[in-house]
């Protein structure tokens, strides 16, 4: 794994068309450096989800510019599929509800980019998978159905997925939505490991309290904006 920086630029992003265009994201600008905890914060609608899902290559935006280390995005045309896949080896996302796919194990969710997306052998990919798991405290889980675990569990499995490649980015949203204080102090304790670890990590949140412990920096965002 290498550190890299990230560089959002005057990023703007709509949604519809015609007379029902929305402005998800206007005019966002936002350096990280490498070894940074960076917690984004705003009301529901406020744009913070977008600009994670934008910096992963998940959305196509309107305006601006984003690059991840040597990878950048252009506002436009979709990015190319060699663009994407070298996109996916700087950045991982945990999304809010995990997104698990349910007719998959633990560790089968965890080995599938690197086997169908990258060509890493299934023997390879497991051992490194369960290492992951393992060093997420849930590795005694590895063979469980996304519906026989807890929602700890499940945050756990989906952060060990968005790190089976070993990205140096990692993106969440809403992170402790769902956790109670005892499991949102062992999350944050997670994530500071993460960061020992030379990662970078962008986080979506409405947590004040999350926040104030754990951020290197807090951005604010409005309508949009960062304010």
């Amino acid at each position: 794994m290498t550190t890299v920086t990230l560089d959002v630029r005057d990023v703007s992003k709509r949604f519809g068309d015609g007379d029902t265009v929305v402005t998800a994201v206007h005019g966002v600008s936002l350096a990280v450096e490498p070894g940074e905890v960076v917690l984004i914060m705003g009301p529901s609608g406020s744009g913070k989800t977008t600009i994670l899902r934008t910096i992963a290559g998940l959305e196509p935006f309107q305006g601006g510019q984003i690059a991840v280390g040597d990878v950048t995005l252009r506002s436009g045309a979709p990015a190319s599929a060699e663009t994407l896949r070298a996109l996916r080896r700087q950045v991982g996302m945990v999304f809010q509800f995990h997104h698990l796919f349910e007719h998959l194990s633990a560790i089968d969710n965890v080995c599938l980019a690197p086997v169908h997306a990258f060509g890493v052998m299934v023997p390879e990919a497991r051992r490194r998978g369960l290492e992951l798991l393992a060093g997420f405290g849930v590795e005694h889980r590895a063979a469980a159905l996304p519906c026989q675990l807890s929602g700890g569990e499940a945050q756990r499995v989906a952060i060990a997925r968005a790190l089976a490649v070993d990205p140096p980015l990692l993106l969440m949203d809403e992170p402790t939505a769902s956790l109670d204080p005892e499991r949102r102090a062992e999350l944050g304790e997670l994530l500071l490991s993460l960061l020992r670890q030379g990662r970078t990590l962008i986080v979506a949140t409405h947590d004040e309290e999350f926040a104030r412990e754990f951020a290197t920096r807090i951005v604010r965002m409005h309508d949009g904006v960062v304010v």
